[in-house]
Order: C-alpha cells, then structure tokens, then sequence
C-alpha cells in the first residue's frame, strides 16, 4: 500500500519544496508508492492528516521540520478512523530533532526514507499536554520560560533572517527575569525560582542535547529545570546543552516522571516541538507506547 506525505514546501526557509524533486525521484528509484499533499498555510498539516483515510495507506510521513511532525501527530490523533498507522519523518526543515533520536542527521531524508521503505517500526511514546482547555500531543520536546520567550521574539523578527533568533536570544537573556513555579511531578510537589522548564520524550531540541537521558519508549517524561542564573553566565551555558554537559551545572535539576503538573505566578507561554501555543497553568501526560514510528 501508499504511503501519505503531509509535505510543507516551506519547510526550512523553503529548503522543502527545492527538494521536492529530487525526493520524488528518489521514492520512484526505491519503488515505494505514495501520495503527497502539500500544506499551503499554518495548520494545515492538522486538517490534512485528520480528514484523510487512514485505510488506503500504510503510513503517514511528515516531510518538513519539527513543527510539521507537531501538526501531523495532532492531525493523526483528530482522525476518527479505526486504523492506526505508523508515523514517519522526512527531515527537510530547519528543525529535525526528531530524527537526530535515530542517529539521522539535518536533511538526511535519502536515509529516512531507506527507513520507511525498510518498513521496520518501534512503539514510541507520545505525550499528552492540556493548555487553555484544549488538548495537544507532541512526540519530541515542550519548553517554558527564556526558550519559549527567545522563539516568542525570533518570531517577530523573522524578516530579518536566520540572525533573528540570535537577536531574540540576546534580547531576552537581557532582560531575564526568574518567575515563581510551581511543579508536580508524580505526586511530588516542587516549588522553584526559575528560568526555564524543558518536558522531553526525546533527548534532542533542535541541535541541543535537552535530555541526554531520555528514552522514548519508557513511559516517562524527562525534566529538565534551570534555575536563577546571571545573565553572563545563563550564556556561557549555552554550549553546555549542545553536549548535554548542562544537567551537571548547579542550578539545573532532572526528574523523570510521567505526569506533570505545572504552576507559575505569571502566565508563561508554551512551545511544544518550536511552536507556540497555549500558556501555563500546564498538564502533561505520557501515553506508553502510544503510536508506532518507523525506526532504523
């Protein structure tokens, strides 16, 4: 049987679509069927995967970045039919966190589609956030605080280039400002000054090593908190979560759990897998070997 490609053209600063042809040609040498529908506008990766029948596929791949893999799953988890299909990656994005779990690389898509067409699958842990009465999933990370903050201003300096979210980093390490949280985690409550939270099912966000000792099919959330941190030092740290040398600094803190529950004194806003949406207070739940992903 095919499989659907929920593709975004302009995936990686339109990287996506200038790949587009050499991707299809590729899927005709290695003889794997497909149909493909293009998103032309933001959440539309949601509507395509949520209205299509699952029963002529035999998978559903996200081809762009992080945030179409966001879309797909939610779209996957609106769709009322009975089949549950494995999910599966085409990293042509600017973030392919994703596929790093796999020991894939950024616009590695020749090898992830060597994966699909292998058909080898993993079950794969997903979780389960609620935000503003509403309820999402995400398969690789959900942040608060500075991180979501910098994408906040990246966002609206998004004109200026790849460069914004620099500026947006510098701008919001500037003004930092720890703010009251409220944590549960298990059952056990925590109650913190903080700068930022990271909710990982995978180790990787973007290209930093957020959780180094996450697993994906183990029922549990990593937690990453980092304390209050001066400016100049918060970054010097950075370097540190692209190692994941981070979780030994003094002010950061890991727990792992697979319900969590989290306060702030102050509305924050939430970036599941580099979007934005919803603001605390935030629930997140992990469902155990939710969905099966195709897997190396």
């Amino acid at each position: 049987m095919k499989q659907l490609i929920i593709f975004n053209p302009w995936a990686g600063h339109g990287y996506a679509g200038k790949t587009l042809a050499q991707i299809e040609a590729y899927l005709e040498e290695i003889q794997l069927p497909y149909d493909l529908l293009k998103t032309t506008h933001p959440g539309h990766g949601i509507e395509l995967t949520q209205n299509a029948d699952f029963s002529q596929y035999s998978g559903i791949i996200a081809a762009g970045g992080d945030g179409t893999l966001f879309e797909v799953i939610n779209g996957y988890y609106q769709n009322s039919s009975k089949v549950r299909l494995p999910i599966g990656v085409i990293p042509v994005g600017t973030g392919n966190a994703f596929v790093r779990d796999m020991n894939l690389h950024d616009h590695d898509w020749k090898h992830a589609l060597d994966v699909i067409k292998a058909g080898k699958t993993r079950k794969f842990d997903v979780a389960q956030f609620t935000t503003e009465g509403e309820t999402w999933y995400y398969l690789n990370i959900l942040g608060l605080g500075v991180i979501s903050d910098i994408i906040v201003t990246g966002q609206k300096l998004k004109v200026l280039g790849n460069i914004s979210y620099t500026i947006g980093s510098l701008y919001q390490i500037l003004r930092l400002k720890p703010y009251h949280i409220k944590l549960e985690v298990d059952g056990q409550v925590i109650e913190r000054e903080n700068v930022f939270v990271e909710i990982s099912n995978t180790r990787y966000t973007s290209s930093f090593l957020m959780a180094p000792a996450a697993k994906t099919d183990d029922g549990l959330l990593d937690v990453t908190i980092l304390g209050p941190k001066g400016r100049i030092g918060l970054m010097r740290s950075f370097p540190k979560i692209v190692s994941g040398e981070h979780i030994h600094m003094k002010e950061v803190e890991t727990f792992q759990a697979s319900h969590i529950r989290v306060e702030t004194d102050i509305p924050k806003v939430l970036s599941p897998d580099g979007e934005l949406m919803g603001s605390t207070p935030l629930e997140v739940n992990c469902l155990k070997h939710a969905i099966d992903v195709f897997w190396k």
